[in-house]
């Protein structure tokens, strides 16, 4: 049984590095702040769902240690509560059972995989995906969390030379049971491919799409294909990922998304 996905403007909560990471400053509380600050914004301006990933991690884990999954549970529960819209988590770089384990206690309603199905050459080296564990995972969970998987996920390069665009669509709906499909740019900001868009359309016309990195107000209507659109860089004051969400940016997301009849 597929789960219901969300829909719409998707805006992303990027954690700062938590406790465990190089990166980390000292202070859970103000991460956390900075995390509902965010959501709030994005609340204000109107999107349809938020998808939370503990981005300033770097360098990431392929499966993260157990003060990563605290931290976030943390955060994700406070951003759940204050929130009228649903919820999601992704662990990064891959940990879909931390993810599913996360949104299962704190109430998110969907999860993000990087790789799914198959198998990609990353900066944390190859990386597998674990479909057959996260959806016996899930039953365990006795949960309705949906599944968005990557295919031709960013930051990576497949391991099969003979991969395709297609095939792993095919694969990650019919044999790995995604719920939906997400389609990205080469890196986080970077544009998706809409001509990508049709050539999954065309080979599993029933699965949800979305796309996952790149798109801007302006280029928006460009992806009507896609049931939601994963919005992150493009939220942020000056179109700076480091900055804090702005409200002006989110809103003019919103407003293009109602104005051309949500595409």
């Amino acid at each position: 049984m597929r789960r219901k996905i969300p829909s719409g403007i998707i805006g992303m909560v990027h954690l700062k590095a938590l406790p465990g990471s190089p990166g980390f400053a000292g202070d859970i509380d103000a991460v956390e702040s900075a995390a509902i600050a965010d959501a709030a914004t994005l609340l204000a301006g109107g999107v349809d769902a938020i998808l939370v990933e503990n981005f300033g991690d770097v360098p990431f884990h392929k499966t993260v240690d157990t003060v990563t999954v605290a931290a976030m549970t943390r955060i994700i529960r406070a951003i759940v509560e204050m929130s009228d819209v649903p919820v999601g988590v992704n662990v990064l770089r891959n940990d879909a059972h931390a993810a599913l384990s996360i949104a299962s206690v704190t109430g998110a309603a969907f999860i993000r995989i990087n790789v799914h199905i198959g198998a990609m050459v990353t900066d944390q080296g190859l990386i597998e995906g674990q479909a057959a564990e996260t959806l016996r995972l899930r039953d365990v969970l006795n949960s309705d969390i949906a599944i968005l998987a990557d295919i031709g996920v960013k930051h990576a390069t497949p391991f099969d030379e003979k991969w395709s665009l297609e095939q792993e669509a095919k694969d990650a709906w019919n044999r790995g049971l995604a719920d939906a499909l997400i389609l990205s740019g080469s890196g986080t900001g970077s544009p998706t491919n809409a001509t990508d868009l049709e050539r999954v359309k065309h080979v599993v016309p029933e699965a949800p799409l979305i796309v996952g990195s790149g798109v801007n107000s302006e280029t928006l209507p460009e992806f009507s294909l896609a049931n939601a659109w994963i919005v992150g860089t493009a939220l942020k004051r000056d179109g700076m990922i480091e900055n804090e969400v702005e409200l002006a940016q989110v809103l003019r997301f919103t407003n293009t998304n109602r104005s051309t009849g949500d595409c």
